[in-house]
């Protein structure tokens, strides 16, 4: 399915006339029609309901001087194409916006734009990044994109480079969402990154080539990026961090909202800690992530501690090697006591133990053997993962 070319033209004029996000021209457009929105703006006519004077004259202006046959010209000639809601590559979740979705989408890169957003998760954080932050951001990157997920981010300096370069050293799957047109490579410094993205992946805008970024269009930016993917993770972010917006978006939206710890002492932190008090989860790792936003089935492995010979003990046997003395040796009758049992089961535990490498019968009674009681490697047992040393106290924390 594929957009007619006179709304094609409109919706490009219209992307240089109206402000992303703008939900009076969303309205407009819903009501009127693309077509009639930029006809009535490229002719001056009577204002359309819900602007002055004043605002209307200023948009009126800008359609005049507008040239959208000249706008995707200049993006064809960039490797770049105008997608728009109707053709079969738009994502349908951008939909979810409502009256502030995106007028359409100026995109540059290959791949197809409405499969790679099914599978995609939103990697965000603080620009002045610690290198705590860049190395966690950079490793769940490439762990998600090894596991079939694209990543997306904002082409920004800290966390977001940090993002698209963990996918594309993993050779994945990467989109940055742009403030400015998408043939212009701002910041500068990531002129070479932004070419690499083009080249392996997607450089998405709602603003028309050779447009600039504003302080507001970083703001308006971030809901595209929360609309277009599964779930926003949060790697590092201050209180006032952009990335917040992104995560704010993402729960408006109900999409999951993610956010990845960091120091308490941190303020680059401190954003992402509020969200965890909140709505948002905690996740270490690309598979805790994949299991929130995937499909079911989807899990990440169980955590747990390493096990120790002394957890595959049978609970009588345990008990009955915890009231082994630490030092010195204990007499039968003394060690079920110990342990809240009789004298023959105590004594038939005291042999398994002894079997086992636990303890050792002495003239004077019983007591732990060496390595055990000196605090050096436990025996090993068959299936268990690891050693450790034994004091001959029961520790339930291992």
């Amino acid at each position: 399915m594929t957009t007619p070319e006179p709304e094609r033209e409109a919706r490009a004029l219209l992307t240089r006339v109206i402000e992303p996000g703008d939900e009076t021209g969303g309205r407009w457009i819903r009501r009127f029609g693309p077509c009639e929105v930029a006809e009535r703006l490229s002719r001056r006519a009577h204002p359309l309901p819900g602007v002055t004077g004043t605002r209307w004259e200023g948009l009126c202006r800008r359609a005049v001087h507008a040239n959208p046959r000249q706008d995707l010209a200049a993006a064809h000639r960039a490797g770049a194409r105008l997608v728009c809601p109707g053709d079969s590559e738009w994502p349908a979740q951008l939909d979810d916006l409502g009256d502030t979705r995106p007028l359409a989408l100026w995109v540059r890169g290959s791949p197809f734009l409405r499969l790679w957003a099914l599978k995609s998760v939103a990697l965000v954080g603080a620009r002045a990044c610690t290198e705590y932050g860049a190395h966690l951001a950079a490793g769940l990157a490439s762990g998600l994109t090894e596991r079939g997920w694209v990543v997306v981010s904002g082409g920004a300096y800290g966390i977001d480079g940090a993002a698209h370069r963990g996918a594309l050293a993993a050779r994945g799957a990467t989109a940055a969402v742009l403030a400015g047109g998408v043939d212009q490579a701002y910041p500068r410094g990531h002129a070479e990154l932004l070419s690499r993205i083009a080249e392996q992946g997607l450089l998405l805008s709602e603003l028309p080539p050779g447009d600039h970024p504003t302080a507001s269009r970083f703001i308006l930016r971030n809901r595209v990026i929360a609309a277009l993917t599964r779930g926003t993770v949060v790697v590092e972010a201050a209180h006032r961090s952009g990335a917040l917006a992104t995560a704010r978006s993402a729960q408006r939206l109900g999409r999951a909202t993610i956010g990845v710890p960091g120091p308490v002492t941190s303020a680059l932190s401190a954003g992402v800690h509020e969200l965890l008090r909140g709505e948002a989860t905690l996740v270490t790792d690309a598979a805790e992530i994949i299991e929130l936003v995937g499909g079911i089935g989807e899990l990440a492995p169980e955590r747990r501690g390493p096990v120790v010979p002394r957890d595959l003990l049978a609970p009588q046997t345990a008990r009955v090697l915890a009231a082994l003395p630490g030092r010195g040796t204990a007499t039968v009758e003394h060690i079920a006591h110990g342990a809240a049992t009789t004298n023959d089961e105590a004594t038939t535990r005291l042999y398994e133990l002894r079997s086992l490498g636990f303890a050792e019968r002495t003239a004077d009674g019983w007591q732990l053997t060496g390595p055990t009681r000196t605090g050096h490697l436990a025996p090993t047992l068959p299936g268990s993962e690891t050693v450790t040393s034994g004091t001959g106290i029961a520790d339930p924390a291992g």
